[in-house]
Order: C-alpha cells, then sequence, then structure tokens
C-alpha cells in the first residue's frame, strides 16, 4: 500500500538558538505597529467620502479568491502573477504573525524571507485541481477552522508564556515556539486550501511537518 502524497505547503520558522533582545520584546505591541499598519493597507478594505450622502469603496488588496475560484471553475486557469501575488503575501504576512508571536526580533521585512520558510507549488489547474471544488472547499473546511479557533487560543496563551520567559532569561522555550508554529503552519495549510484554492489535499489535522 502507498503512502498518500504529502501535502503540497512547507513552512517552518527558524528557532532563534541566541539571546532575544528583552526590550524589543517588552515592548513588542509598539514596535509592531508600523508594520501591522503596512500589512492592514494590503489587506484592508478603505472606505472613502465622494460626496454628501455617498460613500465610495474601493478594495485596497489582499487575497485574490474570487479571480481564481472563477478561473478555476470557468477556464481550468490560474494565472501565474495570482499564484505568486498569493503566495508573497501569505510570507509577508507569516513574517508579521512570527514578530508579533515574539518568535524573531528581527523586523520583519516586506520583501526578505529572513526567518520564515513558505512554499507551495504552482498548480497546473487541468491537472490538479477539480474544476467544482472551489465551491465546496469553504464547507470541507469547517472542521479545521473549529479547530484552529481552539489551537489558536492556545497559542496566545503560549505566546504570553513566551514573553515572560524571554524577559527573564532571553529565550524562547522551545516547546512553546514548535507549538506556535505548528499552528501557524495549520493555519497556512487551511488558507492555502480553501481560500487561495492552490492545491486539491485536503489538510491533515496536524502541528507537525512530517507526513502532510
Amino acid at each position: 500500500m502507498q503512502d498518500s502524497p504529502a501535502f503540497p505547503l512547507r513552512f517552518s520558522i527558524d528557532y532563534p538558538d541566541r539571546k532575544l533582545d528583552r526590550v524589543s520584546t517588552l515592548l513588542r505591541p509598539v514596535f509592531a505597529i508600523p508594520i501591522v499598519l503596512v500589512l492592514a493597507s494590503v489587506f484592508g478594505t478603505t472606505i472613502i467620502r465622494a460626496g454628501e450622502g455617498t460613500d465610495a469603496t474601493w478594495a485596497a488588496g489582499g487575497l485574490l479568491v474570487a479571480g481564481p475560484l472563477l478561473m478555476i471553475v470557468f477556464r481550468r486557469k490560474y494565472p501565474r502573477w495570482w499564484y505568486e501575488w498569493n503566495v508573497e503575501l501569505l510570507r509577508f504576512a507569516n513574517r508579521v504573525a512570527a514578530y508579533l508571536a515574539l518568535m524573531d526580533d528581527r523586523y520583519p521585512s516586506t520583501d526578505e524571507r529572513q526567518s520564515v520558510e513558505l512554499d507551495i507549488g504552482y498548480p497546473d489547474a487541468e491537472q490538479d485541481l477539480s474544476r467544482w471544488m472551489p465551491l465546496v472547499k469553504w464547507l470541507l473546511a469547517l472542521p479545521h477552522v473549529i479547530v484552529l479557533i481552539v489551537l489558536s487560543a492556545g497559542a496566545v496563551g503560549a505566546v504570553i508564556l513566551a514573553w515572560f520567559a524571554i524577559l527573564f532569561t532571553g529565550r524562547y522555550p522551545v516547546p512553546l515556539f514548535r507549538f506556535v508554529e505548528g499552528v501557524l503552519r495549520w493555519h497556512n495549510r487551511v488558507v492555502s486550501y480553501a481560500v487561495v484554492l492552490l492545491t486539491d489535499r485536503y489538510p491533515p489535522f496536524s502541528l507537525a511537518a512530517e507526513g502532510g
């Protein structure tokens, strides 16, 4: 019996095997404000008042979801530049998430990978993606969403404990680091499956990097 193919997303964060900056850790919510605003400007939606009683809304950016869905359903295509935009934006968002989670004290770059590795292969839409799966993936992903709500609460608690640990010892406890890394990995697998639609492989219920 052959093993099923591994999930095609690879995600990892380099463990900082060194003393972390205590001042940066202490004031991380303050230090992170500029880069969070940059990230929000890419993901966010802005409402502009065009005139009295009239609101005009425009999207400043964000992950491309509706376009790829329509292209897969009607054309069996996933334009490569859309793939590259989504993957690079996910990388940027994860660098910010790692910084907020105290996993790296280097300020997040908008383009350099730094300590975060996120890779997912470009799909051959005709061979790798079902025409109709994008219409139901959001429903199939609901069990993952429920589990991730619980895990994310646990990850917040782990980051709080790590905050105290870094302030007193300068080190991020390895078990806490690997748990938060695993939760972020799980999030990214679900996003790649149900949001940006880059794979039809169902995400594993696992924090681990291997075999899934």
